[in-house]
């Protein structure tokens, strides 16, 4: 049982440490642009990346964002189970939006968690995603398109996945959503800003 224990915390520790890298705003220094994080919403996540104009900046963080909560959550499970996987995926997720590097103040973790459901429960993950496609070009909203995404996964792993699965990814929907409380507020108040809009999302 200790040395069980011992095994999910190391998987959970490697997993935040690998999701705490902070690819967008490492992309952004290397491309130019400066720090990130003065520039739009402040986040360090590839939707605020896009909003310098640099498309192939932002399409490189989403793709990195999201690999690093894959690769944690798949060699977690490559070394002890998928218990460990779901560990180090929730924990990759965590340091993305908890980065020890940046003062704990990083993105909202939403490719990242999106990365974490294609690799430990990949037909959750494949429905997600759809359904971030869908709502975002029906209402243009990247924020709504999150919420969405995140609020269903763990819907969607009642019925294709686990129990296990069912609580993690209920965890990381509610990491999401308190991520986005201003988001909701501007949601309800009608105000959150389309897709391509030089505003904070």
């Amino acid at each position: 049982m200790i040395e069980l224990g011992l095994i999910h915390f190391s998987a959970a520790l490697g997993g935040y440490l690998l999701g705490s890298v902070p690819f967008g705003l490492v992309l952004a220094r290397l491309g130019g642009l400066g720090d990130i994080r003065a520039i739009g919403s402040g986040n360090i996540g590839a939707t605020n990346v896009l909003r310098t104009g640099r498309k192939d900046l932002a399409a490189a963080t989403l793709i990195l964002d999201s690999g690093k909560g894959a690769a944690a959550a798949l060699i977690a499970m490559a070394l002890a189970g998928h218990q460990a996987a779901l560990a180090a995926g929730l924990l990759a997720v965590v340091g993305h939006n908890f980065p020890v590097w940046l003062r704990f103040r990083g993105g909202k973790g939403v490719a990242t968690t999106l990365g974490v459901l294609l690799a430990t429960a990949w037909p959750v993950g494949v429905l997600a995603c759809l359904t971030w496609a869908a709502t975002a070009a029906v209402f243009r909203m990247s924020s709504l398109a999150a919420l969405m995404a995140l609020g269903l996964a763990p819907v969607f792993a009642w019925f294709l996945a686990t129990p296990g699965h069912v609580v993690v990814f209920a965890l990381l929907a509610g990491l999401g959503f308190a991520r986005h409380h201003a988001n909701i507020r501007r949601l309800l108040a009608g105000e959150e800003p389309r897709i391509g809009a030089k505003k904070p999302t």
